[in-house]
């Protein structure tokens, strides 16, 4: 029996006024009895916790989102009401209540997002608010701080993402946490595995790298310990000489492996790219006052690292070339 047949016809969504199993077998249906039940207990959950079917005000000036984005998000049982304007955003607000904000970031003018987000914490505090956007700089970040903004949704983007940041914001919210901003050592510490599968994304595409054939162990090598190595010099420890030993030996596996010397320039800039992609995800979860810092601080220990590995590789280099015999000069026979 599959887990959907569990769930009793009475439970809080019935009552609440909207009948979930209706709408996933009307809107889902090819959608497997094993998801649908997954996704009922989550509804289910959701409106015994808030009372009702959670309201997403969705904000775009895109006719093509606002007709997608809404369907997905419906998908998962929230009722969505979408807007095309500011104007048209600030009447709905002061119509209803929403549990949920989603505004583009730039709707009729660069930035008028932050209009939306700023009315809506007015006149509607405990909404989770987000700003959906194609790249957070770092103005935008401040200025989202500056609004209270709750979170970045990066287009594009699947809207299981987007459900899961919704979710957990709002458990956040009903917790009453407050986030506390991270340095990027921190960020890096827990991101080490995204930021090394992001590396090893970027060498596997990269027209130079690619052309030796590798396994992903053996492309990823040292890179690992090498994020963690600067995570830690980021957190203001010392280089040691363990430190300096795994970048020595990343230097001589890549020599072993056939790279030329200018390969591990190019892949140490793809893991400040890396780097750089990682920050972009974390960006409103990072202490602003110190990001930009730590960025030329954890840049300059990847090119820190770059040198010992380097130095490795050339010293061993060295010792591997046939010693060519010194060039005696022999006199002239003197008769």
């Amino acid at each position: 029996m599959s887990q959907i047949a569990y769930i009793s016809l009475e439970d809080p969504t019935r009552r609440a006024g909207f009948n979930f199993r209706e709408h996933y077998n009307k809107r889902c249906p090819h959608m497997s009895d094993a998801k649908k039940g997954e996704l009922l207990l989550t509804n289910n959950n959701e409106v015994a916790n808030h009372g009702r079917q959670l309201e997403v005000l969705f904000v775009d000036d895109e006719e093509s989102i606002r007709l997608t984005l809404p369907l997905m998000l419906e998908t998962f049982g929230f009722r969505v009401v979408s807007a095309g304007t500011v104007a048209e955003a600030l009447r709905l607000m002061s119509e209803r209540q929403f549990d949920i904000l989603i505004s583009d970031l730039n709707i009729e003018r660069a930035g008028d997002g932050f209009t939306v987000v700023s009315a809506m914490r007015s006149t509607q505090p405990d909404a989770v608010r987000f700003i959906l956007t194609g790249y957070p700089d770092i103005e935008t970040a401040l200025q989202a701080l500056r609004e209270e903004v709750d979170d970045y949704l990066i287009k594009p983007t699947e809207v299981e993402e987007i459900v899961s940041k919704i979710r957990s914001k709002l458990e956040r919210r009903s917790r009453r946490q407050e986030l506390k901003p991270k340095r990027l050592s921190e960020m890096i510490e827990r991101e080490q595995e995204h930021i090394t599968e992001k590396w090893l994304e970027l060498a596997k595409s990269d027209a130079i790298l690619s052309q030796l054939t590798l396994s992903d162990a053996e492309r990823k090598d040292h890179v690992p310990q090498l994020l963690d190595v600067a995570g830690r010099i980021l957190e203001g420890k010392q280089m040691t000489s363990d430190d300096m030993r795994v970048a020595a030996k990343h230097g001589e596996t890549r020599l072993r492996q056939g790279y030329p010397a200018i390969w591990l320039v190019r892949e140490a800039k793809l893991l400040q790219d890396a780097v750089a992609a990682s920050i972009q995800r974390n960006l409103l979860e990072l202490e602003i006052s110190s990001v930009i810092p730590d960025i030329v601080r954890v840049f300059g220990i990847v090119q820190n690292l770059l040198e010992q590995s380097l130095a490795a590789m050339l010293h061993s280099e060295e010792l591997q070339s046939p010693k060519k015999e010194p060039n005696r000069k022999t006199r002239p026979n003197r008769k």
